[in-house]
């Protein structure tokens, strides 16, 4: 048809690129093939410097792979395996429903959050550093079995604050056998089922913490409303209030002690 637009002819460039990234691809393929020869003929450094009862003893790079690997999870560990989810939703929602747009920052949050993650935790971590942490470095276990160890103690805790029908659906989308109970699932489906329950549990708090402050905030529109008062912001007016019916009921105190008896079950 006369209206469809001209096909463009092949550029030189792009053929010319295409080749180079063929090349590049060829390249790095027969690099790959032909490394381990390279590398063992240049006399690389081991992999495994000795091997016992205890397990193998990997090389001085490979160590440090492997701690550097592991530092790159702790932040996924923290957030999905601990009680970080559920207090610092709380303590963000707190600040939305105070009105306050910075105060506490964000920083004051993530770091209380932290701390009472590791009081609320420090009866887990305990136990993952004197079943699993101490028999390893005094080489009376392997590696695999200081993780099954350490696994014991997070699966007891994820257990105590997970809801059953979270781990219903997180078991029925991964076809798992009926007979696997919440004590034998793989990590895989307990994990998403806490952070589940989490969730769950840190917006059914926010919710309390809302109601308060909500009636302060009807109340003041209200009155501003019966007196004419449409251009002044009943934000800005109910803000003293919130906040003084916050200090006055010890605000603080009441909502960091409910935090932490939340997880103690």
């Amino acid at each position: 048809m006369a209206d469809r637009l001209p096909m463009p002819a092949p550029a030189k460039g792009r053929s010319a690129g295409h080749r180079w990234l063929l090349a590049a691809f060829v390249g790095l393929l027969a690099l790959a093939v032909q490394g381990p020869a390279f590398a063992q003929a240049a006399g690389s450094l081991p992999l495994v410097v000795g091997s016992g009862p205890s397990g193998n003893s990997y090389s001085v790079p490979i160590q440090t792979l492997l701690f550097f690997t592991a530092l790159s999870f702790l932040p996924a560990v923290l957030l999905m395996m601990t009680g970080f989810t559920r207090i610092v939703i709380v303590l963000s929602l707190l600040r939305q429903a105070l009105g306050t747009q910075s105060a506490p920052p964000n920083q004051v949050i993530i770091g209380l959050s932290l701390f009472l993650t590791f009081f609320v935790m420090g009866p887990t971590l305990d136990r993952v550093y004197q079943e699993a942490y101490v028999p390893y470095t005094n080489n009376t276990i392997t590696f695999e079995q200081a993780l099954d160890k350490a696994e014991a103690p997070m699966r007891g805790f994820m257990l105590k604050q997970t809801r059953q029908s979270d781990f219903a659906l997180f078991s029925r989308l991964a076809r798992l056998d009926p007979n696997v109970t919440a004590e034998t699932a793989p990590m895989r489906v307990l994990v998403p089922a806490f952070v589940t329950s989490e969730l769950k549990s840190a917006f059914q708090i926010g919710f309390m913490i809302f109601i308060p402050f909500l009636v302060i905030d009807m109340v003041v529109s209200s009155i501003l409303m019966s007196l004419g008062m449409m251009m002044l912001s009943p934000v800005l007016v109910a803000l003293p209030f919130k906040l003084m019916l916050f200090v006055l009921a010890d605000g603080w105190n009441l909502l960091i002690g409910s935090l932490a008896a939340s997880f103690v079950t």
